[in-house]
């Protein structure tokens, strides 16, 4: 697809002015004198139609998140490591495919343990060890470990599994035992699961008592989606973000004022916009896009929130901050918003959340970073969020040892407008839910396996989303994106060389247990 075309189609207008004379030796003085503070921030469900630097026919207004990209780059080719939640968080955290754990779909309620194995190197732990201090704040949802009152390991999901925790035993494998130095979140989604309780370092401070009473909450086609486990007295479902901007503020407010000449890593990992689509009521009605597009303001809003925050205390300057989202939209909202607002969040893409069609994990990327990364940027490198570990490895100076990051690529090229003559990546590997795999090379794209790999396109809902399938007898898909983006011809029988090279090279990547080169 030509350039400009590409532009027109995803509403993608930020200027393509590039950093240029970026020489071998600015990029060593990044990796090693003042180090930048890291802020990351990971939206939950967002899709790439559902902002508006991506999406010129987005129903919804997000001016902090756009503003964030015209000031600094935007990844048109980006994509979370899954197609849902869980192993995308285990991927970003630790540069590693989650298919690899052998771990199969999401957690949730006392869901466990610590998907992210013990001996393994996070980024935070990795950030830590060159100097930074380190929080999370929000979601985490990649497994713990809640005990009985007999002191045995729960690992159930569910409600019956809540209900035996015994919460004067503290979290052995919580977020502050894999590299962060404070934490205060949920365990896992923090207004669908079966626990909504906060969790402060390893323990919850404030028990859950009762179940869930869900007659007071809004009723509309966003907000089916809260399971009726135990909730805490004061746990309010439709204040967890607004919870977590203030955890997030008084971190950078402290740090700043404390330690001022130590740099920070902040992972800020909102529930907004997974469903229920619960807005505070300073956003309610504040769009012409209903409860969901409510929602979706709401996360802008933190998004700017955050970046003020940065701005008031002097430190922007010196603060790379990212913003992504941890897979494609869900079903309710696409089917939803495309029907009554005409807005479609995974435009201009095919699929949605669990999808191995671009739209269940091409994703937002866009970052910000004061005199290093030139205003109104933008790179068609593709990249995973697997890569954010490698990149930030970059630049603290880190060295990734074999056994860490075994799928990260470095970007600091693309984040600092050096475009190399060959792709940073040349292979990105996806999973969906049910650990289906695809391969990418380019413009060529190889699912090895039938259908979405996630939703059932049979259902109702789903039907008028359901493409022909021109080659029913194929056992897996080959796309070429360049020439059909929309994932609409599967060449699978035409190109067979093409689909062996990149089989063949999806098994060796599985096999080895690394796609990326070893030091």
């Amino acid at each position: 697809m030509k350039r400009r075309n590409f532009l027109k189609l995803t509403g993608l207008y930020t200027a393509s002015t590039l950093l240029k004379g970026c020489t071998g030796r600015a990029l060593k003085e990044t990796a090693t004198k003042h180090p930048p503070n890291i802020v990351f921030i990971l939206a939950d469900d967002l899709g790439y139609g559902d902002v508006g630097c991506y999406n010129a026919a987005s129903k919804v207004p997000t001016p902090n998140i756009d503003k964030l990209a015209s000031e600094g780059i935007v990844f048109t080719d980006a994509h979370s490591a899954s197609t849902v939640c869980t192993p995308t968080r285990y991927s970003l955290l630790t540069g590693r495919m989650a298919f690899r754990t052998g771990m199969q779909g999401v957690f949730t309620g006392a869901g466990g343990p610590c998907l992210i194995e013990d001996s393994r190197l996070t980024l935070p732990q990795m950030l830590r060890q060159k100097g930074y201090a380190t929080a999370c704040f929000g979601k985490w949802h990649v497994g713990l470990t809640f005990f009985d009152a007999d002191g045995k390991p729960i690992h159930q999901s569910g409600l019956e599994g809540v209900k035996r925790i015994d919460y004067s035993r503290p979290i052995p494998d919580s977020p502050v035992h894999r590299g962060f130095d404070e934490f205060f979140g949920t365990a896992c989604c923090p207004t669908t699961d079966w626990l909504y309780a906060y969790i402060d370092g390893d323990r919850i401070p404030v028990p859950p008592t009762g179940i869930l009473d869900r007659t007071a909450l809004p009723k509309h086609p966003y907000s089916g989606d809260n399971r009726r486990g135990m909730i805490a007295p004061g746990y309010d479902l439709e204040k967890v973000d607004l919870v977590f901007l203030e955890k997030s503020k008084a971190f950078l407010e402290k740090h700043v004022r404390t330690h001022p000449d130590k740099p920070f890593f902040l992972f800020h990992s909102c529930q907004s916009v997974h469903l229920p689509s619960f807005a505070a009521d300073p956003f309610k009605g504040k769009t012409n896009a209903g409860p969901h597009g409510d929602f979706i303001f709401e996360l802008d809003a933190i998004v700017g929130e955050l970046v003020k925050t940065l701005d008031r205390l002097g430190v922007a300057d010196n603060t790379l901050v990212m913003f992504s989202s941890d897979n494609g939209p869900e079903t309710t909202s696409v089917v939803n918003m495309q029907k009554d607002y005409g807005h479609n969040g995974a435009r201009p893409w095919r699929g949605m959340k669990r999808d191995q069609w671009e739209g269940g994990h091409r994703v937002p990327l866009v970052a910000r970073w004061p005199g290093r990364i030139r205003p109104g940027s933008m790179t068609d490198q593709m990249t995973s969020l697997t890569d954010i570990m490698a990149t930030c490895a970059a630049i603290a100076g880190a060295e990734l040892p074999n056994d860490a990051a075994e799928d990260s690529y470095n970007m600091l090229p693309a984040l600092l407008g050096r475009q190399p003559r060959e792709p940073i990546r040349k292979y990105l590997i996806q999973q969906t839910i049910s650990l289906a795999l695809s391969i990418r090379r380019g413009h060529w794209k190889y699912l090895d396996h039938t259908g979405s790999g996630g939703n059932n396109y049979n259902k109702a809902s789903l039907k008028p989303f359901a493409l022909p399938d021109d080659a029913p007898d194929a056992p897996g898909q080959l796309y070429n994106l360049k020439a059909d983006p929309g994932e609409t011809h599967n060449l699978y029988f035409k190109y067979p060389d093409i689909v062996a090279e990149l089989k063949q090279q999806l098994e060796t990547f599985v096999k080895q247990g690394y796609s990326r080169p070893l030091g």
